[in-house]
Parts: C-alpha cells; structure tokens; sequence
C-alpha cells in the first residue's frame, strides 16, 4: 500500500498571490494532498486578520478535496507530523530565497525526517509578494493583478 503523498505549504499567505496559487497548482502535479498552513505569527504585523486569510484561500479552493487550508501555531514540523505530511512544499524567488529555504530544510529534516519539495517562481511571477501587495493596499492602490481573481479582497480604509 503506498502512502500518500501529503504536503503542507506553509506561510503567513498575507494576502495570498499569483504566485502561491502557481506553486500550488504545479504541486499538485507531484502530490496527491495539499494543506496550506498559514501560521500564526504573534509578533508579524499582518494586514489581514488569520481568519479572513483563511476564509480567502478557502473560497479559491472550494471544491478541490485535494487541497485544505489550516492554521497553525507552533514549529513547522510539528504541524506536519499531526496531519501526517511527509513534505514540505515552498517556492523561490531568488538565490537569497534558496539560501534560507536551504537552511530550514535542512535543519527540518535533521529534525523530523521531513523533505522539502522545492518549486522555483515561473518568471511572470518572480516580482510579486505579499509584502508588496500589502503596501498597495495600504497606500490605496488596486493590487488585483497580483490576486487570484477567485480572492475577493477586503479593502481597509
């Protein structure tokens, strides 16, 4: 019997983007479970709240049993052991992503025994983040572009 093949993909997902939604469909040509685990990170200043990020992934995902979105609050590994994911799934950017991407994983499987599945950025995307799409929103701009069109986004004024 083999076993399935469970990844979480891990991140403050503040907002959610383009480029996590392609790291996520290009990982479910390699996997046969997705769980976006947005961790909670008291000392990050999020600009949206953890649960109107999950309620956001959540609707974009509505319907894809392969996928589950969770939050978490304690160290990565101990997240994937309890919903029994053997993988990591993370996507990069640049060579100073890899280098820290790098090092974590390293330490995670040092840890735990747990493999990190290393998606590189498609080049369309290798500009976008959710901290810059936070700063748009705070200074008024429209950073639909940047968002799966599914995501509706609450706007603070």
């Amino acid at each position: 019997m083999l076993l399935k093949k469970i990844a979480i993909f891990p991140g403050t997902f503040d907002p959610f983007t383009v480029g996590h939604l392609s790291i996520v469909n290009r990982g479910l040509e390699l996997l046969d479970e997705i769980i976006i685990a947005i961790g909670v990170n008291e000392s990050k200043s999020t600009y949206y709240t953890i649960d109107e990020r999950l309620e956001m992934i959540r609707s974009l995902f509505r319907g894809n049993d392969r996928i589950k979105v969770m939050s978490y609050n304690s160290l990565t590994i101990d997240f994937a052991a309890s919903v029994n994911a053997r993988f990591i799934l993370r996507g990069i950017r640049t060579v100073n992503d890899f280098e820290y991407e790098r090092t974590i994983a390293d330490v995670n499987r040092a840890m735990s025994g747990i493999e990190t599945i290393i998606l590189f950025t498609e080049p369309q995307h290798t500009h976008i983040s959710s901290t810059i799409v936070r700063e748009l929103l705070r200074y008024g701009k429209d950073p639909s572009e940047f968002i799966p069109s599914k995501i509706k986004l609450i706007i603070r004024k």
